[in-house]
């Protein structure tokens, strides 16, 4: 299987984990050509000295070390606008998406010219996939208002998605740009229709980092992502 991918993945104060995760990519990722973006939100770990030994070692590996305000879904638009190739794979850097997936959703995504393939959790399962329990009943919630809309996932706040790069150059002036969740932001506020497939996958447990997630940052997702549903529904 053939292919170009940008590998965007937004990391903060994991050390730990950019090397294991680096090896499972490069095992898994053997006849696409890619490049791999870990975008650093001012980490005060050592994950800015792995990065930089990383980027002398492998051609294909771009670091991007931000000093702006710390966002997750700002770096993820650093790391698109640096990406090369126009093909881009979203995950999180703590090891909870497995790599071993992500020939599936790229071989999908071709497959059915597709503008967004999305690593969909077993939510609904009564499985808490490596969430708190907040976290899983705010992503059902979301699920049951996308599916009112008939935006089809049944998983609307996943952090691991391959996507069209003109997705995020077309509707960049729509989205809400903060946050956590970007999926949620691209599904809701791009003007076009988009062609999606869920993939189901299994959530690996946390490694070795905290849950950037917080219970005002739910709330302010859920409030946003709700009005932005009805907005777009009434219009």
């Amino acid at each position: 299987m053939k292919g170009k991918l940008s590998l965007v993945i937004p990391i903060l104060n994991e050390e730990k984990n950019i090397i294991p995760l680096t090896k499972k990519i490069i095992q898994n990722l053997k006849k696409i050509k890619y490049e791999i973006i870990f975008v650093d939100d001012s980490s005060i770990d050592n994950s800015q000295i792995k990065l930089k030994a990383l980027k002398k070692k492998y051609k294909f590996f771009r670091p991007i070390l931000r000093n702006k305000k710390k966002d997750l879904t700002q770096s993820c638009f650093d790391g698109i606008r640096r990406s090369k190739f126009e093909n881009i794979l979203v995950m999180d850097g703590d090891l909870q998406h497995d790599p071993k997936y992500i020939k599936k959703m790229y071989k999908t995504y071709k497959k059915y010219d597709l503008d967004i393939v999305i690593g969909s959790r077993k939510l609904l399962s009564g499985k808490n996939q490596g969430l708190s329990e907040l976290r899983r009943f705010t992503s059902i919630i979301l699920i049951y208002f996308f599916r009112i809309f008939k935006i089809k996932t049944n998983d609307p706040m996943s952090g691991f998605f391959i996507f069209k790069k003109e997705i995020y150059y077309k509707n960049k002036n729509f989205f809400f740009g903060k946050g956590f969740k970007i999926l949620a932001d691209f599904l809701i506020n791009s003007k076009q229709i988009l062609k999606t497939r869920d993939i189901t996958i299994d959530f690996n447990r946390r490694y070795n980092s905290e849950s950037k997630m917080s219970l005002r940052v739910l709330f302010i997702l859920i409030q946003f992502y709700l009005l932005s549903l009805l907005k777009k529904f009434f219009n």
